[in-house]
């Protein structure tokens, strides 16, 4: 592995140039932080980190949709990651801390075990990107416990990117395109990009080698002089992913427009509920309103840092008062996130 490595990189040597690659994985910065690739490419060669991390982007207003049904007596079952993920009242830890009935699960189907078992309602806080979303959307055609209803949370990764990309504000050339994602949705939604934005790009896995061989097929699509999506994780992604998760999405939820964390409202980037399943939407089923709430933190750069415009290292709380025991904002409590990855692998 270690003579394939310097192969890879050799090659890259050969073909490099200024570029700057965005990946939106949390997985791909945990791989290119813990193994040292940035300290392997030529400096000219930039990889940042995009919003990669599902916690990481809910933003404060459905973290306050959720502290307000906790508030109110509701059971809320939730990933663990999304307990010290800051509203602006506080987060689920602080309701659980509180008194209020705020459990762990490690899946949607513990959800529904817990609502099999108790007499109270019961919301699952339903986050995650199209990779997770199938698994919400399978459970609630499957008719599940009338006391148990979902607040979804599903955000969307190619329309974020479209925002990146027209925003002008990363200046990306090129894109590393997540692997589980994909295996969800296939390649084919990234062709606008290639097509419209001129923008290389390439579908990769997870381990040193996937990432490493990525930035090569970048780089040889720039001294071909091309612009397409290649799938470098031929071994889980095809072109058209997977047709029947895809039309579970299609049953179960509707497209809209919401705000992520450091992002003001992406166009056509979340998923929520259909009329036909109203009654498992928490939103609805609770008629929950919240204000709109800003996620600014102050002192922290996690907009920013989601945006792939700033480093954890250049946020002045970073490794002070924002760590993993103390996280302040959202990008340092999940193991996907850029904040926390940095802190466990340093600055490489």
């Amino acid at each position: 592995m270690k003579n394939l490595s310097r192969e890879i990189v050799k090659r890259i040597e050969n073909i490099s140039r200024p570029v700057k690659i965005m990946h939106v994985c949390g997985s791909h910065e945990h791989t290119i932080m813990q193994h040292g690739i940035r300290s392997l490419l030529p400096k000219e060669v930039e990889i940042v980190a995009g919003p990669g991390c599902p916690v990481c982007c809910v933003p404060a207003r459905e973290v306050e949709e959720c502290l307000y049904l906790a508030r109110q007596g509701v059971t809320i079952a939730t990933f663990g990651d999304m307990l010290r993920v800051p509203g602006v009242t506080g987060s689920l830890m602080d309701a659980k801390a509180e008194g209020a009935d705020v459990r762990i699960v490690y899946g949607v189907n513990n959800a529904v075990e817990i609502a099999e078992k108790i007499d109270n309602e019961v919301v699952f806080m339903a986050a995650g990107f199209e990779t997770t979303a199938p698994t919400t959307a399978a459970e609630i055609v499957s008719e599940p416990p009338e006391n148990l209803s979902f607040l979804s949370c599903h955000r969307m990764i190619p329309p974020a990117l479209k925002f990146l990309i027209e925003s002008g504000e990363v200046n990306l050339n090129a894109l590393i395109e997540p692997g589980h994602v994909s295996t969800i949705i296939g390649t084919e939604p990234y062709n606008l990009f290639s097509e419209k934005y001129n923008i290389p790009q390439v579908v990769a896995g997870f381990n040193p080698l996937d990432v490493l061989m990525s930035v090569y097929m970048i780089l040889k699509q720039f001294k071909d002089g091309k612009a397409e999506v290649q799938n470098e994780y031929k071994r889980a992604v095809r072109e058209e992913g997977n047709v029947k998760a895809q039309e579970l999405l299609e049953e179960v939820f509707y497209v809209t427009s919401r705000e992520w964390r450091g992002f003001p409202t992406i166009p056509d980037s979340v998923y929520e509920i259909k009329d036909e399943f109203s009654q498992f939407n928490a939103r609805e089923k609770f008629d929950i309103e919240v204000e709109e709430v800003q996620d600014v933190v102050k002192g922290c750069i996690c907009g920013p840092i989601l945006r792939g415009i700033a480093r954890p290292e250049q946020c002045k709380l970073f490794r002070k008062e924002c760590n993993p025991m103390n996280p302040v904002g959202a990008c340092m409590v999940s193991k996907e996130g850029t904040c926390n990855i940095a802190y466990r692998y340093g600055s490489m």
